[in-house]
């Protein structure tokens, strides 16, 4: 497996989003400050595949997705495996009530050749490709497929825990013995043992189950097989007996049940025949019906008098004339009169009207006249006062002066203005022109005055007139409209004629409507009367149809009692013939019974010298009561057979339980000592020391190789000769490497162990690396480059450690402010 692409928002450290891309970054370190997130990156795509992280403990720390307040984290992977590019997606949110759930999880294979970079067009996942996976439950079974290794073993191989490498190299022979037994699953072995003695109890307690099933097919034996065959012969001897004896019980009862059907059928035709009788009222009906249709005719005749009446009086009403246009008239009269009357009135208003007109206008002129020679007095007034200044030029000053201002003439400051003389020019031009101005603004409000007053009375003129020129034009139009009037009177008679015409015609409309009501009553009594006759016709025809098999004698269709009478008649005595044959009926009846009785008693002495109880006596209880002991006794002889045969198979499932509990029992036995599981740990010890002493031989150049003896490790110096040496004396940086090649074996050996092909195209070394001191870092980080070199894999570290991180290609800067972390690519 080997990441390509990283997508993750509010995992986390990680609330925004943010990308990862490890496309090319065949040797990576994820770097950054302690806190900063970078594991969290490898938290993430252990998460994307798996739906957990192994600090989590478990998917019930699920919740520890979640960025602190955000409701929904959601992790992308894009990654190749075996030749082929996948997508995996998981997303969790929080619900109202706190909770956090998986709420989507998905793995889609990609096309060949597709660009990641079109997610960041925000594709969906339908457009992904083909879909492997579309639920958290289907998930890890397509995961298993495209990576090759569960949870547990992806953990141990691709991402290696941090600061395990030291303490499996170091660890006593019975912790690593442990650490084998959990990495390799060498545990299945307990679980064998522990199966095993499951099957033994399971198979000891069917065993017991089975002996007593055995004991309860005690009875199951071949004399009981023989008695019951024996049975059997008997019962299929009487179902032959009852079958044959039946049919001749079956005739009689049919003889029987046809005299009674005669006896019966004569019954009913007596009932029927008694049974008919004159209804109540059916002669008077006729007589109602023709009292009902004179009736109607006489109403008929008094509708058709108040309609011919009705319309003479319309006729006189429409020659009287309109009374609209005759009111019409009268109203014109009216208004003339009216008219006529407010003439002189409206002509003395505009006679008013003109005389205030001209007396104010006349006012308004002797104000205008007044008002310009104010005006002319004021503007002497103002002449004179420039010459007073002229002459007097001291007192005009004086005038414009105050106390501290410099003086025009002197330029001195001036400390006190002396007062105008009251004998100075300047003064009484003043005086005069105050004088002035106050007459000429009196003449000037005056004469507006005077000339508004005109000017309203000249518009009420105006109106005046136009109010008298209106009234003499409707004068006109009234004189003219009553010219071929008839006059006043004589309108007034015409309106009074046409009154009394239309109260009369009101009178006559009543009475026509009067007269149709009674009309339309007089008609429904018909149709009822009529309905009534036809009802009780049919009701004729109804009992004569139901006696008309007996050919009663034919009805007079006018005549409805004389019909009944004649058929009631005939029906009594056609019943006094039919009682006589009645009662010889019933005594063919009873003959019939008594040879039915004496047959079925025949047949119940059969069931009785069988030892079969007497069934019901109707023929079709008879065979089957034979046939369902026939059956019984053969279904007690198959149970019996059946039991027999399973008490046989019983048995030998009893001998083979015998032979598996015998087995497992021996299995557990085996399996519950230590040597067979320390074999097994043995041999897986020898693997991984001859691969981890491989991986370090080519890490070291060749100086060591890693051996075991009893379970504790030593390394072969061959730059000293081949020494050996235990490996608590290594260096540092020979402790990395040494435990780097255990790790890588230990890795190699899981994936072997895996179900599916497992593709370990990358490894990720979350070590700290801090602790080591500079010359162990040097060697360290040529570790990593020769093992990045060796080209068969992706190699990244996490560290923050800036000596190591410089020395790698491409690096992923990691850091967090006080929102979110960020991841920055550097490097190549």
């Amino acid at each position: 497996m080997r990441p390509i692409r990283l997508d993750m928002a509010g995992f986390t450290v990680f609330r925004d989003e943010t990308s990862v891309d490890f496309t090319d970054a065949d040797y990576f370190a994820l770097v950054g400050p302690t806190g900063s997130g970078k594991s969290t990156v490898l938290d993430a795509i252990t998460f994307a595949l798996y739906g957990t992280v192994p600090r989590w403990g478990g998917t019930r720390g699920i919740g520890n997705a979640l960025a602190p307040s955000a409701t929904e984290a959601r992790v992308r992977l894009v990654f190749e495996s075996a030749g082929d590019r996948y997508v995996a997606t998981r997303v969790v949110r929080r619900d109202g009530r706190g909770n956090v759930k998986t709420a989507g999880a998905g793995l889609q294979l990609m096309p060949t050749g597709f660009d990641v970079s079109k997610l960041d067009t925000g594709m969906d996942l339908e457009d992904l490709g083909e879909v492997l996976a579309g639920t958290p439950a289907e998930m890890d079974q397509a995961v298993l497929d495209a990576v090759g290794l569960p949870f547990e073993q992806f953990t141990s191989c691709v991402v290696l825990p941090q600061g395990q490498f030291a303490d499996f190299l170091h660890a006593k022979p019975a912790t690593r013995q442990q650490i084998l037994v959990n990495l390799l699953g060498l545990h299945v072995y307990e679980e064998v043992q522990t199966r095993a003695t499951g099957r033994a109890q399971t198979a000891e307690g069917k065993l017991a189950v089975v002996d007593q099933n055995l004991a309860a097919l005690a009875d199951a034996t071949d004399e009981a097989v023989e008695a019951a065959e024996r049975h059997v012969a008997r019962m299929r001897e009487l179902t032959v007996a009852v079958e044959s004896a039946v049919p001749g019980l079956r005739a009689k009862r049919a003889a029987e049940a046809e005299a009674a059907s005669a006896r019966d059928a004569l019954s009913a035709e007596v009932r029927l025949l008694s049974s008919v009788r004159t209804p109540e009222g059916s002669v008077e009906t006729a007589g109602v019906t023709a009292a009902a249709r004179a009736r109607a005719t006489e109403t008929a005749d008094e509708v058709r008098g108040a309609e011919e009446k009705e319309e003479k009086i319309r006729g006189e009403l429409a020659a009287a004339g309109d009374a609209g246009s005759l009111n019409l008239m009268l109203d014109r009269h009216a208004e003339l009169e009216k008219l006529i009357g407010q003439a002189d009135w409206f002509a003395g208003e505009v006679s008013v009207a003109e005389v205030e007109h001209k007396d104010a206008a006349a006012s308004a002129e002797i104000a205008h006249s007044a008002q310009v020679g104010a005006t002319q007095l004021l503007e002497q007034a103002r002449l004179d006062y420039t010459e007073a200044q002229r002459i007097d030029r001291a007192a005009a000053l004086r005038a414009h002066l105050a106390a501290g201002d410099h003086c025009p003439v002197c330029e001195q400051t001036v400390t006190t203005v002396p007062p105008v003389p009251e004998e100075s020019a300047v003064r009484a031009a003043e005086t005069s022109g105050k004088a002035a101005r106050a007459a000429a603004e009196i003449a000037e409000k005056a004469w507006q005055q005077k000339d508004a007053i005109a000017r309203k009375l000249e518009s009420n003129l105006e109106r005046k007139r136009a109010q008298h020129e209106h009234h003499l034009t409707r004068l006109a139009e009234a004189r003219a409209a009553v010219t071929e009037s008839p006059g006043v009177d004589a309108l007034r008679r015409q309106l009074a004629e046409i009154d009394r015409l239309q109260k009369l015609l009101d009178r006559a409309g009543t009475a026509v409507r009067t007269a149709r009501a009674a009309n339309r009553q007089a008609q429904a009594a018909v149709i009822a009367a009529e309905d009534r006759q036809r009802s009780a016709w049919r009701e004729f025809d109804t009992v004569r149809d139901q006696v008309a098999r007996f050919s009663p004698p034919p009805a007079d269709r006018d005549d409805l009692a004389g019909a009944w009478s004649a058929l009631v008649d005939w029906a009594a005595g056609l019943a006094a013939q039919r009682a006589v044959a009645r009662d010889e009926a019933e005594g063919t009846v009873a003959t019939a019974h008594r040879t039915t009785v004496a047959a079925q008693q025949e047949i119940a002495e059969l069931f009785t010298a069988a030892g079969v109880a007497v069934p019901a006596t109707d023929e079709a209880s008879l065979i089957r009561a034979a046939a369902i002991t026939a059956e019984r006794s053969e279904a007690a002889l198959q149970r019996l057979v059946d039991r027999r045969e399973q008490a046989h198979e019983l048995t030998e499932q009893r001998m083979t339980l015998q032979r598996e509990m015998r087995v497992a029992k021996a299995l557990a036995g085996h399996l519950r000592a230590n040597n067979f599981e320390r074999w097994l740990l043995e041999e897986a010890l020898d693997l991984l020391v001859d691969g981890a002493s491989r991986i370090l031989r080519e890490l070291t150049g060749g100086q060591y190789d890693l051996i075991h003896d009893k379970g504790e490790f030593f390394v072969i110096d061959h730059h000293d000769a081949g020494l050996r040496r235990g490996v608590r004396t290594l260096s540092g940086g020979e402790t990395f490497q040494a435990s780097l090649a255990l790790a890588l074996a230990l890795s190699e050996q899981l994936a072997g162990m895996s179900t599916t092909a497992a593709s370990l195209e990358s490894i990720v070394l979350d070590e700290g690396f801090g602790t080591l001191d500079a010359a162990t870092l040097d060697v360290v980080a040529a570790t990593l480059e020769n093992l990045a070199a060796r080209g068969d894999r992706m190699v990244g570290v996490v560290t923050h450690v800036n000596a190591l991180a410089e020395r790698v290609p491409v690096r992923f800067e990691v850091h967090k402010d006080a929102r979110t972390a960020h991841v920055t690519r550097v490097g190549l």
